[in-house]
């Protein structure tokens, strides 16, 4: 079966947010590539965006979670306006509030976690860096 994994952009912060979020899931880095290792005649790269991150991910659990900094030539991404959400399927309620109150540190709680109306142990917000999350346990 295909795996959805998501992909994220940012303005020039992805290496800080990548190593938040490495710092509440755990795990390596399965990649970096930097828009420096991409240069060549054809593609020049300016010195100010040399270390800026072309790809990154890290593996979570059976999927993985990419970004990159968007080029300055691209203009800018209006993280605040981003609609979009990861979701985040936590295995028991401890993992749930351990990734909720670690992804949520620095940003804004649209929804504390709590038990739901539908039966689910529910939670919303958007991290520091802008990012939409949910996190949501379900009680076999």
């Amino acid at each position: 079966m295909a795996q959805i994994n998501p992909y994220i952009n940012f303005n020039g912060n992805t290496e800080e947010a990548f190593n938040f979020y490495k710092s509440v899931f755990g795990g390596e880095f399965e990649r970096i590539i930097r828009f420096k290792d991409m240069a060549n005649a054809e593609i020049p790269i300016s010195e100010s965006e040399a270390n800026k991150i072309m790809h990154i991910a890290l593996p979570i659990g059976k999927n993985v979670l990419m970004g990159n900094d968007v080029p300055e030539f691209m203009g800018k991404v209006n993280e605040n306006e981003n609609r979009s959400k990861i979701a985040v399927s936590a295995e028991s309620k401890e993992e749930a509030d351990k990734i909720f109150n670690g992804l949520s540190a620095g940003g804004n709680i649209e929804v504390p976690i709590t038990d739901s109306p539908w039966g689910s142990y529910f939670g919303m917000f958007r991290d520091k860096y802008g990012i939409e999350w949910t996190v949501d346990f379900e009680p076999k």
